[in-house]
């Protein structure tokens, strides 16, 4: 199946001043400012795969357009001869394939990490014979057949379920909408069995596409702390660090989420486990529910704190921090003498000195002091774009206080 062929490609080009050398070396975005974006241009159709050329004509690579994006090209391929057709979709999906089945027994993993495996703004997450995709950019969202096809082909998956809620695609000018691509819709929640535990994703309606796989390596670093220790999980979702830290024989989990569906899908995972008895969920707000903890003069070995990106942009950075100092400084108080505090941040704008310094400062303004034990990153299914920042999100930072 060929979408397009290279002769008939649009063409689009640089400005003398934008950084060519970066896009050349593998930075994969063209922003607005860098493109020169006349009348031809800027009428393009959003998702329109055309040919990138740097200032003084030279071919630079087959680049996706959205004149409507402050990112208006994307670098889908660095030969300017490339095809973006099924067989195109084929390779690059054989290629991420190939590192997650050589890291993964079982096919549970995110199979694709957008700008970081090849397919810019595109994520897909595998359950099994399932797999859930987010096209986040216009091209991947007029290119979904021939990428569902290649999918299918190369990883024999049955049932494809687009999930293109959120805010990357608010960004791109594209509508929310949650379809079935392949397959007949699933029954009910899919079980995920990681570090032991037994997760239900909600692979239909739930957070993303259902299950978070990017923090498998940090909840399994805490559930080696958690031997007979007292856990309170905050921001639970779906059970991911308590559940973990029941399979390694915690004494008690009490888990705390805003989302009721979330702690049901929760208590599930714990009801497959056979651990129900040690597990507790309490529905509220986080920064509440902490607060009312303190007053109930409740204590815990382990307390771990993974919020929504409060700093999801630069814009929002300031606003953010104070709230992940906010986090430090009512969490701490909750941890016994020589106990754990796991806090996490999914913030792009928010690096990790910056997230460090806020948890230190909340930790610190919380009447305690801590040490820094470990520090941990997502997992290796969801790779590092060297080039661009914003592809190293998730920040796990573990202190004994």
């Amino acid at each position: 199946m060929t979408e397009q062929t290279s002769p008939t490609l649009p063409v689009v080009r640089l400005i003398p001043k934008a950084e060519a050398r970066a896009i050349r070396h593998g930075f994969p975005w063209v922003y607005a400012n860098e493109l020169v974006t006349d009348r031809r241009t800027r009428n393009l159709t959003p998702g329109t795969i055309a040919q990138l050329e740097d200032a003084n004509r030279t071919p630079m690579g087959i680049v996706t357009v959205n004149p409507a994006s402050k990112i208006i090209c994307r670098m889908l391929d660095q030969d300017p001869e490339a095809v973006i057709d099924q067989a195109w979709f084929a390779a690059r999906l054989t290629r991420a394939l190939a590192h997650r089945a050589r890291l993964y027994a079982e096919p549970y993993y995110r199979l694709v990490h957008a700008e970081a495996d090849g397919l810019p703004g595109v994520i897909i997450d595998r359950f099994g014979d399932l797999a859930v995709v987010q096209p986040n950019a216009a091209w991947a969202d007029m290119l979904i057949g021939p990428l569902v096809a290649a999918l299918q082909d190369v990883t024999g998956v049955t049932t494809v379920i687009m999930n293109g809620t959120g805010r990357a695609r608010t960004l791109e000018g594209l509508d929310e909408k949650t379809d079935m691509l392949a397959g007949d819709t699933p029954a009910g929640p899919v079980p995920v069995l990681m570090n032991g535990a037994v997760y239900m994703a909600d692979v239909m309606g739930g957070q993303k596409t259902g299950l978070f796989f990017d923090q498998r390596p940090n909840h399994a670093f805490v559930a080696g702390l958690s031997k007979g220790a007292r856990v309170l999980d905050v921001f639970s979702h779906v059970g991911g660090f308590g559940l973990a830290a029941l399979a390694a024989d915690a004494a008690s989990v009490l888990a705390v989420d805003g989302s009721a569906p979330a702690l049901e899908l929760a208590a599930q995972g714990a009801a497959h486990m056979g651990v129900s008895d040690r597990f507790v969920t309490r529905k509220g707000d986080a920064f509440d529910v902490l607060a009312a903890l303190a007053e109930e003069g409740e204590t815990f070995d382990v307390v771990i704190c993974d919020p929504p990106a409060f700093a999801p942009s630069k814009p929002s950075l300031d606003a953010g921090l104070r709230a992940y100092e906010r986090i430090a400084r009512l969490a701490a108080p909750l941890v016994a003498d020589g106990g754990y505090l796991t806090l996490c941040s999914c913030s792009h704008a928010a690096d990790l000195t910056k997230f460090r310094n806020a948890s230190a400062r909340g930790i610190g303004r919380g009447g305690r002091r801590g040490q820094i034990i470990h520090t941990g990153f997502a997992g290796p299914d969801h790779p590092l774009l060297p080039h661009l920042a914003e592809s190293g999100y998730l920040k796990a930072l573990t202190f004994r206080l």
